[in-house]
């Protein structure tokens, strides 16, 4: 998490962590607050994410197309 928004959130993540303020018993807590924070995904791109991803017989979408 490298610039921009992610960069501060991080920065103020660490600094929360560090105080004691956060505790995360698990990792799935901690992705439930990632995925707040910056799960506005496009709901078009993800699902051409997810059509690209299937397989028809071991082949993915575009060679069995």
């Amino acid at each position: 998490m490298q610039g921009g928004l992610a960069d501060v959130w991080k920065e103020n993540m660490l600094e929360d962590l560090k105080g004691g303020l956060l505790k995360y018993e698990t990792v799935g807590e901690f992705l439930v607050d990632i995925r707040k924070e910056f799960g506005r995904e496009d709901e078009e791109s993800v699902k051409v994410t997810e059509l690209r991803r299937l397989e028809q017989e071991s082949r993915t979408m575009e060679e069995f197309v």
